[in-house]
C-alpha cells in the first residue's frame, strides 16, 4: 500500500556505479508498485516524493532547462528504466563498487562506466551540488527518450532485477492525486483511449483548465482596470490595493502549470509546450506587475500632505518609481528568460555588434534621462505652470521620463524632449508675481499745458490705490513724449495676483474710466496725422496713391 511506500528500501546512495544502478532500479520498481496498487502517484505526498527524489538523484540533470528540469528528469528516468528492463544486465558483482574503484587506481582511473549492451553511461560528477557522485551522465539523460525509442519494440527481460512493465505508459496517464484518480476511474471507457500520447480525459481536462484560467485572468485584469480608474484620484490606498488583481492574474498560469504537471500528469511534448507557455505568460505578468507597482507606490507617497501633487518633487517621485519599475521589469525578464532557457544575459552582455547596436540605440534615451535629471535638479517649472520655450507658449501638463507635455494656448499639445528643454532658455510665465502694463496715451500737439496737467491728474487719480495694487509697486504716470505730431503720457501699473483674466477685466474698467473723465474735461486724444504733399502735375510722382480701402479691396 502507499503508506508503506519504500519502507524496506535502503537509503539511496550514488557512491559507485553499482550503488547508483541498484538505487535507481529499486526505487523505480517501488514507484511502479505504487502506481499498480493505488492507480495514482502524488508528488506532493512526502512518501511518494521520497521515492521520486531517490530516482532523480541518480541522474545528472545539469544540462536540462531549469523551467522543465524536474519533469524532463522524471521522463528521462522512466525511459532509462524501460531500457534497463529490456537489457540483460551483468551480475551485481561485475558492476564496479567502491572496492573495484580503489582496485582500478581510484576515481580518476574509473571516472565512468558504460552498462554493457547499451549506450547508457554512469559517470563521476566533478562539480556542482552532487560533486564526486556517480550518476547517469548528462548526455545519457538528455538522450534517454531517443535511446528508449530504439529499444521499445524489444521484449522485457525475464531474468535479473525486477522489471516495471508498462511504466512508461502508466507514467503518461496516471493521475497525480487520489481525488482525480477517483474521478478518472468513473469516466467512460472511451476517455481512457490515447490520442497523441495522452489519454482523451487528459486532453479534455487541459481544455477545461485552460478555459477557466483565461476567464480568471481576463476577469482579474478587467476588474483591476475598472477599480484603478475609479479609485486612482479618490482613494489612493484602495488604488494601491488593486495591484493584488494583476498578481492574481500572474499566478493563474503557475497554478495551471502545477495542475497539468502534478494533477493531470501531462507528460512529454504537450507538457513542455504548455509548461513553457504558462511560464512565459507568468513572466510577462510579473513584468506587468512590476510596472504597475511603481505607479501605485508613487501615488501613495505623493498622497502625503508633505508632497505637493503638482510639484517637481512629485514628478521626481513618479520618475524614480518609474525607473525602479523598469529596472525591476528588466531583472525579471533576464532572470525569467534564463529560467526558460533563453540566453538573454549572454546576448545583452556580448561586446560585439549587438552590444554596440544596443548602446547606440540607447543614446537618445540616456540623453533624455539626463535632461530629465537636470530639469528636476534645477526646477525651472512644474506641472500647471505656463512657460515659453522657443516658439512654444503653454501650460505644462506632465513631466515624463523622456519628454515634457505642454498644452499650448491655441489648445494644441506639444511634446518637447527633456534634453532639448535642458539646453533651451525657458521663460516661466506662471511664476510672475504680477502682470505689468505699459501704455502710452497720445494727445494732440496743440493741447494746452493745463489740459495735459489735468490729464496727468485724471490718470493718476484713477490708478491711485487701484484694485490689485501692491504697495511696493505703485502706479507710475509721467509726461514722456513731445513731438510735432503729439504729446504722450506713459502709464505703468502692476496687477496682483498675476491672474490674466482678472487683469483684463480691470484694464477694461480703467480704460473706460479714463476715457469718460477725459471726455468730461474735453481733452481729446490725438488722431493719426495725415500728410498732404503738392507736386508738379507733369511729374512722374503725380500718380494715384492707393488708399487703405483700395488695398483691402484687392
Amino acid at each position: 500500500m502507499a503508506q508503506d511506500a519504500g519502507a524496506n528500501l535502503a537509503p539511496p546512495t550514488t557512491s559507485s556505479p553499482r550503488a547508483t544502478l541498484k538505487t535507481f532500479i529499486d526505487y523505480a520498481n517501488e514507484i511502479n508498485r505504487i502506481i499498480q496498487d493505488d492507480r495514482y502517484l502524488d508528488r506532493s505526498d512526502p512518501r511518494h516524493r521520497r521515492l521520486i527524489r531517490g530516482v532523480v538523484d541518480c541522474l545528472d540533470v545539469s544540462q536540462l532547462p531549469e523551467y522543465a528540469r524536474e519533469d524532463k528528469a522524471a521522463e528521462a528516468a522512466v525511459c532509462l528504466k524501460e531500457i534497463l528492463d529490456r537489457t540483460e544486465l551483468p551480475p551485481w558483482d561485475e558492476i564496479p563498487d567502491l572496492e573495484a574503484i580503489d582496485a582500478a587506481g581510484g576515481p580518476e582511473k574509473l571516472s565512468k562506466w558504460q552498462i554493457p549492451g547499451t549506450q547508457l553511461t554512469i559517470a563521476r560528477v566533478e562539480e556542482g551540488s552532487q560533486q564526486y557522485e556517480y550518476l547517469f551522465s548528462s548526455g545519457t539523460v538528455t538522450r534517454a527518450y531517443e535511446r528508449f525509442e530504439e529499444v521499445q519494440h524489444l521484449k522485457y527481460r525475464e531474468s535479473g532485477p525486477a522489471v516495471s512493465e508498462g511504466l512508461y505508459r502508466w507514467y503518461y496517464s496516471t493521475p497525480g492525486n487520489p481525488t482525480i484518480a477517483m474521478v478518472v476511474s468513473r469516466l467512460p471507457e472511451w476517455t481512457q483511449a490515447r490520442l497523441f500520447s495522452l489519454a482523451i480525459w487528459q486532453w479534455l481536462a487541459i481544455l477545461l483548465a485552460l478555459a477557466l484560467s483565461l476567464v480568471v485572468m481576463a476577469g482579474a485584469l478587467r476588474l483591476e482596470l475598472r477599480l484603478a480608474t475609479l479609485w486612482r484620484e479618490k482613494h489612493v490606498f484602495l488604488y494601491g490595493a488593486t495591484i493584488l488583481l494583476p498578481i492574481i492574474a500572474m499566478l493563474v498560469p503557475l497554478a495551471f502549470r502545477r495542475l497539468i504537471d502534478d494533477g493531470l500528469t501531462i507528460r512529454g511534448v504537450p507538457l513542455y509546450a504548455l509548461s513553457f507557455s504558462a511560464s512565459l505568460v507568468a513572466l510577462i505578468g510579473a513584468m506587468l506587475v512590476a510596472f504597475q507597482l511603481g505607479g501605485r507606490v508613487a501615488a501613495i507617497i505623493i498622497s502625503s500632505p508633505r508632497v505637493t501633487s503638482q510639484g517637481l518633487n512629485a514628478q521626481l517621485i513618479r520618475i524614480a518609481c518609474r525607473i525602479g519599475s523598469i529596472v525591476a521589469a528588466v531583472i525579471i525578464f533576464l532572470e525569467g528568460g534564463q529560467y526558460l532557457g533563453i540566453p538573454v544575459t549572454t546576448l545583452l552582455a556580448s561586446a560585439g555588434v549587438g552590444g554596440l547596436a544596443v548602446a547606440l540605440a540607447a543614446q537618445d534615451m540616456l540623453k533624455s534621462l539626463f535632461g530629465t535629471i537636470m530639469l528636476l535638479a534645477d526646477k525651472p517649472f512644474q506641472v500647471g505652470e505656463r512657460i515659453i520655450v522657443g516658439k512654444y507658449d503653454g501650460v505644462v501638463e506632465d513631466i515624463g521620463l523622456r519628454s515634457t507635455k505642454i498644452r499650448l494656448l491655441t489648445g494644441n499639445q506639444a511634446y518637447i524632449p527633456n534634453d532639448e528643454l535642458a539646453r533651451t532658455d525657458i521663460e516661466n510665465v506662471g511664476r510672475r508675481p504680477h502682470i505689468r502694463r505699459k501704455a502710452t496715451i497720445q494727445f494732440p500737439s496743440d493741447t494746452s499745458v493745463e489740459k495735459i496737467k489735468s490729464a496727468l491728474d485724471i490718470v493718476r487719480t484713477t490708478l491711485d490705490n487701484h484694485e490689485g495694487m501692491d504697495p511696493d509697486f505703485p502706479p507710475r504716470v509721467h509726461l514722456s513724449d513731445m513731438n510735432e505730431g503729439s504729446i504722450g503720457i506713459v502709464v505703468f501699473y502692476w496687477y496682483h495676483p498675476a491672474n490674466f483674466w482678472q487683469y483684463l477685466a480691470f484694464t477694461e474698467k480703467v480704460n473706460l474710466q479714463i476715457m469718460e473723465k477725459l471726455e468730461a474735461e474735453q481733452i481729446p486724444f490725438a488722431m493719426p496725422a495725415l500728410a498732404i504733399r503738392t507736386v508738379d502735375p507733369g511729374s512722374v510722382e503725380n500718380l494715384p496713391v492707393p488708399t487703405t480701402s483700395d488695398i483691402s479691396s484687392q
